[in-house]
């Protein structure tokens, strides 16, 4: 199996799968999980591995985003429960944990020079076809990330992608399997039904009913608890009128903004790989006697096709493309930027072996003007100066409203007007500041309902913010009984006619099992498939759970109760199952089908061993 999972995870899964991960990463993105800048307080334990609440909160807060991106701007974020969000987070980084650790265990790794090769070549971090350190950096800061905590965790992620790729990748059905399969799904069934009607009209219902069944569930119709609330809302568009950026202030932004900007260096490369097969001495005299040969003038491209142990740049002589400082192995870089256009390096080692490297180009950057750059800079650093007025102005309304019995003076200092909303429960309303949850939830919170204060600064999203007090409060009280008799005799009709309905056909299924006949209309339905459009639902999820008939003259009965409340007698007469007939094409998508799925459910299996067999400790 362990061979399985390394010869597959070299396999166009692996890759496919690596891929995968890069475009998701620039999609939805993610923060630093592991943390390098200092020793945090640790919530778990993953065999003896921490998990820190940095992790846990960088972890929550990237599942935050990703939420708010896939359902789309208009989602309210007040939904997602901040407990839930986190217990969601630490399982995911506990799985994620025992997922990677059973990789290391099996033995999988990443080469940094495969690192290399995908980084380079991957489309997201290229400009005209070409690495791009500016975009990479960029991406890179971004995620508030360094470039070897993104190149870790990328590793990771990959590592973590060829033990299921391998795994999931080793699984095979037999052609045994596939015609079972391709029978039960094409499989159809013969039956009838009898449907005994709920009647309504027959139920009679009392008012000692009608009482009773208030008393007994008082709880059901009471009314709703209601507040109504005043409110004084902050909005960040409105400050955008109220700054001004000068000259000298734009000049400042735009050296920063190309600062950054590098030189971007060509180099191609022929790798001697030290390895258990090879060793350093060994490695080292092959690369010497390669750069004796390009020292005679064989040419440096021919060379890497024919000798270069690096698969990604081999066929194409070695070149790696543009790049700027930071990208390479550090010895490997100290030699490139020694180099002259041109010119070829002494070998040199680095830890994936001996290279020789050749200087093709140089790139100066390419430094944008001033006035091309000044509309981007002004909304830069207007949204900057908008982003501080905002939070300094929020932080005072909060300060404000803690100290204030009422948000009359709050208004009055920050220019704003008091508004009030309609009434509403604990449910919220469709729109406004009580369609969000945050506002319900802080609106029924003892603190406001019993003392009548000012609430806490409450962010609707990233450009509102409300400060708000309950103006009214309605509390809940049991409704008269005359305001909700029609409600409860509607419901005690509804569930007698349907008891009714149930008791009658389960009588005379009984009467059917015992081999008598019954009276009625049986509907027919031949060769009904699992999809059969025009049957109920919840008749046809029943006919496929009902076992074989004998023959068709013994047929199997059964009965359910429909959503309309009728009571439905099933005959089953008879289960048709196709000769089986797939051309090759046919069978091999079967196969590839059913071999994913074993394959999933057997990485699934996998990693609940791992999980059981895992100490984890919770704090």
């Amino acid at each position: 199996m362990l061979q399985n999972i390394r010869d597959n995870s070299q396999s166009w899964i692996s890759k496919t799968i690596i891929g995968v991960i890069v475009v998701l990463l620039s999609l939805t993105g993610f923060d630093a999980i592991m943390n390098f800048s200092g020793k945090r307080d640790n919530v778990a334990e993953v065999n003896g591995v921490p998990v820190t609440k940095f992790e846990l909160d960088q972890m929550a807060e990237m599942q935050r985003r990703q939420l708010l991106q896939q359902f789309g701007p208009d989602f309210d974020a007040s939904m997602i429960e901040d407990r839930l969000l986190r217990d969601a987070a630490l399982k995911s980084l506990i799985d994620r944990q025992i997922s990677l650790q059973g990789a290391r265990d099996s033995g999988l790794v990443f080469p940094s020079q495969a690192m290399d090769q995908l980084l380079l070549r991957t489309p997201e971090f290229q400009s005209n076809g070409k690495f791009d350190p500016n975009r990479f950096d960029q991406f890179v800061r971004e995620r508030s990330m360094t470039r070897l905590q993104f190149r870790q965790r990328l590793e990771e992620e990959i590592v973590i992608g060829q033990a299921r790729a391998g795994l999931a990748g080793s699984a095979f059905v037999t052609a045994d399997e596939i015609d079972a399969f391709v029978r039960l799904e094409k499989q159809t069934r013969d039956f009838a039904t009898l449907t005994i009607k709920s009647e309504p009209e027959a139920v009679t219902v009392s008012d000692e009913d009608l009482k009773a069944y208030y008393d007994e569930h008082a709880e059901r119709f009471m009314s709703e608890e209601q507040v109504v609330l005043e409110y004084l809302e902050l909005r960040k568009d409105d400050f955008f009128d109220k700054v001004e950026v000068s000259d000298e202030q734009l000049q400042e932004l735009y050296q920063q903004e190309i600062a950054g900007l590098a030189e971007q260096r060509q180099a191609a490369h022929i790798l001697v790989e030290v390895s258990d097969k090879v060793s350093d001495e060994e490695a080292r005299k092959r690369i010497e006697e390669i750069a004796g040969r390009v020292a005679g003038g064989e040419d440096f491209a021919a060379l890497a096709r024919e000798l270069s142990e690096d698969p990604g740049s081999r066929e194409d002589g070695g070149d790696l493309g543009f790049a700027g400082p930071g990208v390479y192995d550090p010895d490997f870089e100290k030699a490139l930027y020694a180099l002259k256009q041109g010119e070829v390096s002494a070998p040199v080692r680095t830890d994936y072996g001996w290279h020789l490297i050749k200087l093709l180009a140089v790139q100066a950057p390419e430094v944008p003007s001033f006035d091309s750059l000044r509309e981007k800079l002004t909304a830069d650093l207007k949204s900057q100066l908008v982003e501080r007025r905002f939070v300094e102005a929020g932080q005072n309304l909060e300060g404000l409203a803690y100290e204030s019995s009422d948000l009359e003076q709050p208004a009055q200092e920050l220019g704003l007007k008091v508004q009030v909303t309609e009434p509403f429960s604990r449910v919220g309303a469709p729109q406004g500041i009580a369609a969000n949850r945050q506002v319900i939830r802080e609106a029924f919170s003892p603190e406001l309902l019993e003392s009548r204060g000012n609430s806490r600064l409450i962010e609707l999203d990233r450009n509102t913010q409300v400060v708000v007090r309950v103006r009214d409060h309605h509390k809940s009280e049991l409704l008269p009984l005359d305001e909700v008799a029609e409600q409860i005799r509607a419901e005690l009709v509804a569930e007698r006619a349907r008891e009714a309905a149930r008791e009658k056909g389960e009588a005379l299924l009984a009467s059917l099992r015992e081999g008598k006949a019954v009276e009625g209309q049986w509907e027919v339905v031949e060769a009904a498939n699992r999809g059969q459009d025009g049957v109920d639902p919840a008749v046809l999820k029943q006919v496929f759970r009902m076992p074989r008939n004998a023959s068709a003259e013994q047929p199997a009965y059964a009965g359910v109760t429909l959503g309309s409340g009728d009571y439905a007698l099933v005959r089953l007469v008879g289960v048709n199952e196709p000769e089986v007939k797939l051309s090759d094409d046919e069978r091999a998508m079967y196969g590839r089908f059913l071999a994913s799925r074993s394959g999933e459910q057997d990485y699934a299996a996998y990693l609940q061993k791992l999980k059981e067999e895992a100490e984890v400790e919770r704090y």
